[in-house]
């Protein structure tokens, strides 16, 4: 067996696993039978299907989406550091987000999909201004100029969430509820409301591999090979903002996840993106339905937010990418 079919056979196991951990673990233990045969027990079939299996469903995919995109955007930056959140761009997300629910905002034609919609703007918009920002202050766009840009614009969006959330009265709960991460209690309907974003944004991404991996030789060497950087970039930008976008609509701020999956993939099977990216995707679930499952359960009955438990992994491997990269490790 070649080595990227083996990496796609371990991702599934590991996927398929957490899966079945995610439906099956809990206040009420579920025997994995009652997937295949609901009539075995009818009680547990309702709480698997309608309570943790959208659970599950909405925890994979909101991990599957900012997993790809950190891939993306350490692929077209050529920094294991970029991810949607050092980006800031899970923070112009989260003040899209916010906002709709602050102001009431609610789009006739759009519907259901306002709240990802203008969190995929809101996402966009933080993602083009870092990058302006970074370009305007360093023209080589270093490693620690773009982090820094990130961080500085995720530091002034929290301060306007932080007044939005001052100023609030009944949402106050709704809204701390979106900054701290969590796929509790969401159903269905928000698996059916960031679905097709989550496939779109990952299509687009997809589309663009090749140019992933000719840009990773350098803007000028992929520009020799056939590639228009220009339109590559603003692809890779809108799409992983539409993944960051409609993840933190329906989960809020969960960080880190863009960072560790697609630098532990990398690590482990090679950087060619035409595997980092579909590998990515299916860890990235696989590792938040984890997290989720242990953010429900530890302290049980009580549920920590999902952001908190990614943060404790998040934050050391964070540590571990700067200090080897500054040493000249990577």
């Amino acid at each position: 067996m070649n080595k990227p079919a083996l990496a796609y056979l371990v991702s599934l196991i590991l996927l398929g696993g957490a899966v079945v951990l995610g439906v099956t673990v809990g206040t009420v233990p579920i025997s994995p039978a009652i997937i295949w045969n609901p009539s075995l027990d009818e009680a547990a079939a309702n709480i698997l299907w309608n309570i943790r299996m959208p659970r599950v469903v909405l925890a994979g995919l909101v991990g599957a989406a900012l997993a790809i995109a950190g891939a993306a955007f350490q692929g077209l930056l050529k920094n294991p550091l970029a991810d949607p959140y050092t980006l800031g761009v899970s923070s112009g997300a989260a003040v899209g987000a916010v906002m709709t629910l602050f102001f009431g905002i609610s789009i006739p034609f759009l519907g259901l999909f306002t709240l990802p919609v203008i969190s995929m703007i809101g996402a966009l918009i933080t993602m083009l201004t870092v990058m302006g920002f970074a370009r305007l202050v360093d023209r080589s766009m270093k490693m620690e100029t773009v982090i820094l840009t990130g961080i500085i614009f995720s530091s002034f969006l929290g301060s306007i969430m932080s007044l939005m959330i001052a100023l609030t009265g009944e949402e106050l709960r709704q809204i701390i509820g979106w900054l701290l991460g969590s796929v509790s209690m969401r159903g269905w309907p928000y698996v059916q409301m960031v679905l097709p974003f989550v496939l779109i944004g990952s299509f687009v991404l997809w589309l663009y591999r090749r140019e992933l991996n000719a840009m990773l030789f350098g803007e000028e060497r992929a520009q020799h090979l056939g590639v228009d950087v220009k339109r590559s970039k603003m692809a890779i930008l809108i799409g992983g903002s539409v993944l960051t976008g409609s993840a933190v609509a329906v989960s809020g701020t969960i960080g880190f996840v863009g960072l560790v999956v697609p630098h532990m993939t990398r690590l482990v099977w090679g950087s060619d993106h035409r595997h980092v990216l579909p590998l990515s995707f299916i860890n990235g679930a696989a590792l938040l339905i984890v997290c989720d499952l242990v953010a429900r359960t530890i302290i049980s009955p009580t549920e920590l937010p999902i952001g908190v438990i990614t943060a404790f992994i998040g934050a050391p491997v964070f540590a571990f990418i700067f200090f080897r990269q500054r040493r000249g490790g990577l």
